[in-house]
């Protein structure tokens, strides 16, 4: 019953991270750097705290009472995820919600997966599973299998997207996506695929703080298991990594491409560019609320990052194609893309099965 609630809270989580950019699509007049800022002003700064003020008491004592070289480096690893979000909304800008995301989520579950295992091999902790772990258990086994299934479905939607790319012409492209750029979309999407991995290794860097809160919690609510929103204090310190490097680049931008009257712009929708931008942030924000949950009863090995990555690239997908990205292309391709998700699909269960067998 655990595994399953954690499986659904993945599914919470990544709908959310699926979801996201779509209010985007509804700003109107403003440079991307402009609406991208302003929501992730509600994802790595308004949100957070209040989440954490809202579930975790005393949350501020948490991170005042933790050493500066725990805080150091979940901030350091906040930074290079920052990098890493950053170019994740370029890669959906010039790929598109569907392929951008398969491209760059597919990468970043294969490594926040497999690294952190990989590290406590290296340097073994108590109640963390190593790699080891893994390959030498039968449940460690399926869920290794299952990350393997996940990256074929990733590879068969990443082919898609090339068969799209050789059958549209120029005016199918830009009534598509009129910033479809493969070559740049795809360099973009392997920089944010790699170094959006560095969320789960923020999540273990600060483990210590979501290690008190857990603490504090059990201890004012025995035999009730693990505290769902543990995690909600260390994503502060992550998200404020996260902050600072989308904060300069969009100000460098802004500055660039002088962009700085987007703000204030009276020939725009103002309320609602701010308003959608606020709602993108939000629901970005969201799916590390689940994603929590879920790995307070899954743990935050493999089964839960690959699940929460699967479920993003399951939501972006079907919005793809329910916002008509896949349209004039060939049955072929069509189908191909339906197949990806399909064995995307096939993954999660796996991943969820070889869980339940720990």
């Amino acid at each position: 019953m655990q595994a399953l609630f954690g499986v659904i809270f993945h599914l919470i989580g990544g709908f959310a991270s699926g979801s996201f950019y779509i209010p985007y699509k509804k700003v109107k007049g403003w440079a991307w750097e402009s609406y991208w800022i302003v929501g992730g002003l509600f994802s790595w700064l308004i949100v957070p705290p209040l989440a954490a003020y809202l579930t975790i008491p005393g949350f501020g004592d948490i991170i005042r009472g933790t050493d500066s070289g725990t805080l150091g480096l979940t901030y350091m690893f906040g930074v290079l995820w920052g990098i890493g979000g950053l170019t994740y909304g370029l890669g959906v800008r010039y790929l598109g919600v569907s392929l951008g995301s398969s491209i760059i989520l597919g990468l970043c579950s294969v490594f926040g997966a497999l690294i952190p295992s990989v590290y406590y091999d290296l340097f073994p902790k108590e109640g963390k599973d190593s790699f080891t772990d893994l390959i030498t258990s039968t449940w460690g086994q399926v869920v290794l299998l299952g990350i393997l299934v996940c990256v074929v479905g990733i590879i068969i939607c990443g082919k898609a997207g090339a068969m799209k790319e050789n059958e549209l012409s120029p005016a199918e492209k830009a009534e598509n996506n009129a910033e479809f750029k493969i070559g740049l979309g795809l360099f973009v999407s392997i920089v944010s695929g790699i170094l959006s991995a560095c969320f789960n290794f923020g999540i273990e860097a600060g483990k210590s703080m979501a290690d008190v809160a857990n603490e504090s919690w059990k201890a004012l609510n025995p035999g009730e298991g693990e505290f769902l929103y543990q995690n909600n204090v260390t994503y502060i310190i992550i998200l404020w990594g996260g902050l600072t490097t989308n904060f300069i680049w969009c100000m460098f931008l802004n500055a660039r491409n002088k962009t700085f009257g987007d703000y204030a712009n009276k020939k725009t929708p103002l309320l609602a560019n701010y308003i959608f931008s606020a709602l993108a942030g939000t629901t970005w924000f969201l799916q590390f609320f689940f994603y929590g949950m879920g790995e307070s009863r899954l743990g935050n090995g493999p089964s839960s990052w690959i699940l929460h990555m699967a479920f993003i690239i399951l939501i972006a997908n079907a919005w793809g194609l329910v916002l008509k990205e896949w349209k004039g292309v060939s049955k072929k391709t069509y189908g191909t893309v339906v197949a990806g998700i399909i064995v995307i699909i096939l993954s999660v269960l796996i991943v969820g099965y070889g869980n339940s067998l720990k």
